[in-house]
């Protein structure tokens, strides 16, 4: 399956800017730099599983953000995401 990894790190401190290093070679070790921020990932369920892991050890869920897009071609669409932001809900109510 095709796994898209996007991240922001904070990188307001030096234990920001490490983290972000630490993130980035993790990505770098699975996959491809599409963007900054982004990677492409050629994975199977077990290589994907190990990649979440090492980056959710890597993160400050309470600072950073981590979204793993899986687009597996039977599956369909799937987001998970990890940290401080939080995507807004368009298929929940509109509220004016």
């Amino acid at each position: 399956m095709l796994v898209l990894v996007c991240y922001d790190v904070s990188t307001e401190t030096r234990a920001g800017r490490r983290r972000l290093r630490r993130v980035a070679k993790v990505c770098e070790s699975t996959g491809q730099r599409v963007q900054k921020s982004v990677f492409e990932c050629q994975l199977d369920v077990a290589q994907f599983e190990a990649l979440e892991r090492e980056l959710l050890a890597e993160i400050d869920a309470q600072q950073d953000c981590l979204r793993l897009y899986r687009i597996p071609g039977t599956r369909g669409f799937e987001v998970l995401e990890h940290g401080a932001f939080k995507a807004v809900d368009f298929d929940g109510p509109l509220v004016l």
